[in-house]
């Protein structure tokens, strides 16, 4: 796919999408970050659930730590992996406190030293909270990547590496969010709506549907 061809792309999903947003919801970088440790093989609609309920009772490290474990993972157990997800936000929690004044830090080594959280995980925060460009691949952006011959890569790292080196830096800014969604309810895995994709003309999917 040639430079041309990847502009456009991004030009139209900006179009159809001028200010794209993560569907997880959250007031504060601190929420953020807990809503996103707890969406690893979850989806946002079920971390939201729960979160709705959490942040309304505690949504600081402080708060976090002073409900405990026990009554954290009850307030999650709704979330796939709840109890080691529990375990980490309560270990991170005492790592902010204790190492960052409580507030969560904008440096990549540093969320990447706190329990719970890898590599997507600070990309969202970088991306999400604090206005980094950053990119977040996920199952879908991979996927988006490798299908529409935007970014292929064997992995993850290679497709995030490819993205950030051919996305015009106009774009990169959002291109996380337009390329998830775009995943999410578009490119979808199984059969991807291509009748209804804005981008179908300049995709390399040699597969497309009938």
């Amino acid at each position: 796919m040639n430079a041309q061809k990847r502009r456009e792309i991004f030009v139209r999903l900006r179009q159809a999408n001028p200010n794209p947003k993560t569907e997880l919801n959250y007031a504060t970088p601190f929420e953020l970050l807990v809503a996103v440790i707890l969406s690893a093989q979850a989806t946002d609609k079920g971390v939201n659930k729960a979160t709705a309920k959490l942040f309304k009772i505690a949504n600081t490290p402080e708060a976090i730590l002073k409900l405990g474990e026990t009554r954290l993972k009850q307030q999650i157990k709704t979330i796939g992996l709840y109890n080691s997800k529990g375990a980490n936000i309560i270990k991170t929690c005492r790592m902010l406190i204790d190492l960052h004044d409580s507030q969560v830090p904008q440096q990549r080594d540093a969320l990447e030293a706190l329990p719970g959280v890898g590599r997507k995980t600070a990309n969202v925060v970088l991306n999400t909270a604090f206005g980094q460009p950053t990119m977040a691949v996920d199952t879908h952006i991979f996927r988006v990547s490798n299908r529409t011959g935007l970014a292929p890569g064997k992995t993850v790292l290679d497709v995030e590496k490819k993205l950030l080196k051919h996305i015009p830096k106009e774009f990169l800014q959002d291109a996380h969010h337009w390329l998830i969604l775009h995943g999410r309810y578009v490119c979808v895995a199984r059969t991807p709506r291509c009748g209804a994709c804005l981008i179908e003309d300049l995709c390399d999917y040699k597969d497309k549907p009938e």
